[in-house]
């Protein structure tokens, strides 16, 4: 059922613009500056479009013209849009990592939202950290707003053969240092890696976090996967430019659409498609702002019971191409639906339930969105691991590790930090072998800091040699969604903040479980306690700017690395309500 709301109705930006008085006068007159009729202030919605669009950041580079897209919807349906920008997150160039940043674009998105005259909001994102910023910071706010993504690229191509961005990254330089590649060859697969616009075309963060928005509601219905350079992503770029001012009259908000019944969904559809571990990060993330109760236990629980479906890279063989082809997220939606773990009556950006949007669609290709007999792994999702290593738990992603090491018992070999990964990692006399874990310290949301996509060390060449492409890897970092094996990520507390991370010496051994989600150290209690006592934190304080303000505030990657003075929903309000004149 839509929500109903009383239209017409003063709007919110009738607070700068309606009247006769001299604030309002001085509000219209400037913006007239721009060419516009007396009418365009007569009471229609004005759409902010909140715009990623950055040449630093590739996946977003095309930005420009999808908004030029949604601004027709907006004047089609009545409406008056207006684009603004806001600091985008480039995961393929800013230093040290974007994660460091989503919080401070989200800070960007929730002000300028909050402070400027919109009735509702157009977010346009794509790269890894854009979508997830674009949502926490609406979200705060609370006012009608609707995600359009940028899309993936076309399929990479190299030497007859489909490339996916990311994962063949990861899988040719390991070649390399195997000897099965050669430098040359290397260099020449690079010019094929990124043929068009758009963001990774495998299931990387970007593509993942793309289906989060949609399995959230959040979206119209097929946002995720259309191609960048797929005319029809500018027309669901149109059509939701027509949407978001139907949502204003309809006073549809965030909090309608962003339920615990919404994320479980969402955590589902993650388990489904094989997506990456840094939707656990973003969606907690998220959930906090809007004050929704959702933790690492509903991860586990929720994914256990979710076969992965969507035979896509780093998990599968596929690309994005192909799954929009096989008819995208809504046949995933729908599969889920049909094995009774879906909350059907949930709310979207449409006004209808979720159900509505998907229960007609047809899978065109079995072998890209599988049936579930033929599941990639029949429980996907997120696997949460705890112990005395990780007390407030650390993530695997199931579908793209090594089944044989899923229960395992190795010798910890450990790296102070990732300068010492890569002083000591190519070393023939490294010692370590394929049944050995790769431990890896101080990367997590302080240490780092900002968390870096680093928890996939690559192998030692001694062992690639062997034929060997698995082996165990610990750290409280991340990983790219594009990446894969068996790697145990975010552990929690950090090393920085003094997590037992930080006490793994070399030769220690780590038992890992994943069926039974554990993963523990094994020393004694009294030796744990005598190395505590004797740690000093490698790790130089930073202070000033927002460097400063950010390790100091950040949180653990259990609650999503959000800062602390952000969480809980604010509201639309500007403070005390305060005019600029």
């Amino acid at each position: 059922m839509k929500k109903k709301a009383e239209w017409p109705r003063k709007l919110r930006s009738y607070d700068w613009f309606g009247g006769t008085g001299k604030n309002a006068i001085m509000h219209r007159s400037w913006m007239k500056n721009q060419g516009l009729p007396a009418d365009t202030f007569d009471g229609r919605p004005i759409i902010g479009i909140c715009n990623t669009w950055s040449e630093l950041t590739p996946c977003n580079a095309h930005l420009r013209d999808l908004a030029e897209r949604v601004k027709r919807g907006v004047y089609e349906a009545g409406g008056f849009p207006v684009e603004f920008p806001v600091f985008s997150v480039g995961e393929s160039t800013l230093r040290p990592t974007a994660m460091m940043f989503r919080n401070l674009a989200a800070m960007d998105v929730e002000e300028a939202i909050r402070g400027n005259p919109v009735d509702g909001v157009v977010l346009l994102g794509g790269c890894d950290k854009t979508t997830p910023s674009l949502l926490m910071g609406a979200a705060s706010v609370d006012i009608p707003v609707i995600l359009v993504s940028g899309g993936p690229m076309l399929n990479g191509k190299w030497r007859g053969k489909d490339v996916g961005s990311g994962t063949a990254i990861w899988q040719f330089s390991e070649m390399v240092k195997s000897g099965e590649m050669s430098l040359d060859e290397f260099m020449d697969a690079e010019q094929g890696m990124a043929r068009s616009a758009g963001s990774c075309m495998t299931m990387g963060t970007a593509s993942t976090m793309a289906s989060m928005a949609e399995a959230l509601g959040m979206t119209l219905p097929g946002n995720a996967a259309i191609p960048a350079v797929d005319a029809r992503r500018r027309v669901i770029s149109q059509l939701s430019g027509r949407r978001i001012v139907d949502m204003v009259k309809e006073d549809l908000k965030p909090s309608d659409i962003l339920t615990k019944e919404a994320f479980e969904n969402a955590i589902r559809v993650n388990g489904a498609v094989g997506g990456s571990t840094n939707a656990v990060l973003h969606l907690l993330a998220l959930a906090g702002r809007i004050g929704v109760d959702l933790s690492l236990d509903d991860w586990d629980r929720l994914g256990r019971e979710v076969p992965t479906i969507v035979n896509l890279q780093p998990s599968g063989k596929h690309l994005m191409e192909e799954f929009y082809y096989a008819g995208g997220l809504p046949v995933v939606i729908k599969a889920v639906g049909e094995m009774g773990l879906l909350h059907k009556d949930a709310i979207t950006v449409t006004g209808d339930t979720i159900w509505a949007g998907v229960k007609d669609v047809v899978n065109y290709n079995d072998d890209v969105i599988v049936p579930k007999e033929k599941a990639l792994t029949q429980s996907g999702g997120i696997a949460v691991l705890r112990g005395n290593l990780a007390p407030k738990g650390a993530v695997l992603k199931p579908s793209a590790a090594s089944p044989h090491l899923m229960q395992h018992k190795g010798r910890a070999v450990v790296f102070e930090s990732i300068e010492d990964y890569h002083a000591r990692i190519n070393r023939d006399d490294l010692d370590i072998d394929e049944n050995c874990i790769m431990v890896l310290k101080y990367c997590g949301p302080k240490g780092y800091p900002g968390m870096a996509e680093v928890g996939n060390m690559g192998l030692p060449p001694k062992v690639l040699k062997k034929g060997i492409t698995d082996m165990i890897r610990i750290s409280d970092a991340r990983m790219s969604g594009t990446a894969y094996g068996t790697v145990i990520l975010h552990t929690a507390p950090e090393a920085a903040d003094g997590g037992p991370l930080a006490l793994v010496q070399n030769g220690d051994i780590i038992a890992v479980d994943v069926p039974a989600r554990t993963i523990q150290l094994e020393i004694s209690d009294d030796e744990m306690a005598k190395r505590r006592a004797a740690w000093v934190s490698p790790v130089k304080p930073l202070n000033g700017g927002y460097g400063g303000l950010y390790v100091k505030s950040v949180m653990q990657a259990d609650t999503g690395a959000d800062l602390d003075f952000l969480v809980g929903p604010r509201g639309s309000e500007v403070p005390n309500n305060r005019d600029s004149h």
